[in-house]
């Protein structure tokens, strides 16, 4: 259909709903498509938050005996199991995300004297090559991406997505700017197009995600939020894995 023609139809609608008759039929034809677009996008967000918590449950009965192992191997290096760090998700509401702690237990304190050495020339994220405040278990786990899988829990609590823009903490969102708010539009996840290094929508796609700086991190999930799918969830949750083992870990 050409431009002409859609003009064409858009005035016979308009002289049409001068009518009675008219109107009763745009109505109808409103509150039609307001009811497939509602029907559509919830059904959406269920097959999403389907896949959110049989993928949870299933990850965390599979893999409960690496749960207890890197569980009493950090208790032994020292400190608590779990670290609990306010980050911010969906509209911008702040939750407590879970991590495997990988870090010494003062280790926000010390971040302070550390910003000045951070690799990230934005300055928003921070990256440090032989990060002093991470423990001896911690690189292990940072390297395998291990320390993230007690997000599985925030998962099913319906705080966070397998698939989506990784929480920010506070001390990043405080820099950004208006256009890096859209990555609040979703739930955030445990992995995602740049976690995987995905950078030009190729299929069998891996990259180094260390390489991506802010910027294109929020290019990334602009791109996911605006072309999400279920399939593009599974599809992401699979490379996933090579991902860890063949790309560039924390």
């Amino acid at each position: 259909m050409n431009e002409s023609e859609i003009r064409d139809r858009m005035a016979a609608r308009l002289l049409t709903a001068q009518t009675p008759w008219g109107r009763s039929r745009l109505n109808f034809y409103v509150k039609w498509k307001r009811s497939a677009w509602n029907f559509t996008t919830g059904f959406a967000y269920f097959l999403k938050r389907a896949f959110d918590i049989v993928i949870s449950l299933i990850a965390m009965v599979m893999l409960a005996p690496v749960f207890i192992f890197i569980g009493i191997a950090v208790k032994l290096d020292g400190g608590p199991i779990f670290f609990r760090q306010t980050r911010y998700g969906l509209h911008g509401r702040e939750f407590g995300m879970l991590k495997y702690r990988s870090m010494c237990v003062d280790a926000e304190a010390k971040l302070k004297d550390l910003l000045a050495k951070n690799e990230k020339k934005e300055g928003i994220t921070f990256k440090m090559k032989d990060d002093p405040r991470i423990t001896k278990i911690g690189k292990i786990i940072r390297k395998t991406s291990l320390d993230e899988l007690p997000q599985f829990l925030n998962v099913l609590k319906g705080e966070m997505s397998i698939v989506g823009p990784r929480p920010p903490i506070q001390r990043e969102v405080e820099l950004y700017e208006q256009r890096h708010r859209r990555r609040f539009n979703v739930k955030p996840g445990i992995t995602c197009l740049w976690q995987v290094g995905e950078r030009e929508g190729g299929l069998f796609e891996i990259g180094d995600r260390n390489s991506i700086d802010f910027e294109e991190q929020v290019n990334l999930d602009v791109r996911y939020i605006e072309s999400q799918s279920f399939w593009k969830d599974l599809w992401l949750l699979l490379k996933t894995v090579p991902a860890i083992l063949f790309g560039k870990g924390a």
